[in-house]
């Protein structure tokens, strides 16, 4: 009797070690996974509203906002306070999330075909895609930067389109807005906020 409860005692906890275990997720398949997820919420049965919100809410789960952000304020984040960048980090996100989807949701059913994947190092690997050709647009070569220090949660870091970072551009935009404002913060943080509205 007493193995008979040992036996489902272990077999209980065996199972809930595989139920719980953690699996790495190959970044080419995180990619197509989110391309997919993506090319759902632009179909054509739900709004631009809806559109947008389904769009904002893949881009929180997939991509490092955080990671994006820091790397757009570039050197200019080691001369300001803890609190300015936490209003920063707040500004960015809700920045990133409104221009990322926003623009999405333009498209209708974009087909992405992941081709193949290039590891950097440990913390990167390099996905390559082409967003399919119609009619009305040709096909465009799509490059993604993941963010693969924790392989069982990998992240968007950047997006190389036609070899055009966009995190590359944003961070030249963002210093040139600092830069033209004698290095104010500030200013950022207003044309930040502007576009938010």
């Amino acid at each position: 009797m007493k193995l008979k409860k040992f036996l489902i005692f272990a077999f209980i906890i065996i199972n809930f070690i595989n139920i719980n275990q953690s699996y790495s997720i190959e970044p080419d398949v995180f990619v197509q996974s989110t391309v997919n997820r993506a090319s759902e919420a632009l179909n054509n049965k739900y709004s631009i509203e809806e559109k947008i919100e389904k769009l904002k809410q893949i881009a929180s789960e997939t991509v490092d906002i955080n990671g994006i952000g820091y790397y757009t304020l570039g050197a200019y984040r080691k001369n300001i306070s803890e609190n300015e960048i936490n209003q920063y980090e707040m500004l960015f996100e809700q920045y990133f999330l409104k221009s990322f989807s926003s623009r999405l949701a333009e498209y209708s059913n974009p087909e992405i075909e992941v081709i193949s994947k290039k590891e950097l190092n440990e913390n990167y690997t390099m996905v390559s895609s082409i967003l399919v050709g119609t009619e009305q647009r040709p096909e465009v070569k799509i490059d993604w930067r993941i963010y693969t220090k924790n392989p069982e949660n990998p992240l968007i870091r950047d997006l190389i389109i036609e070899g055009l970072s966009l995190a590359r551009t944003q961070k030249e935009e963002f210093s040139s807005i600092i830069q033209s404002n004698d290095g104010d913060i500030n200013a950022l943080f207003s044309t930040l906020k502007k576009f938010i509205k």
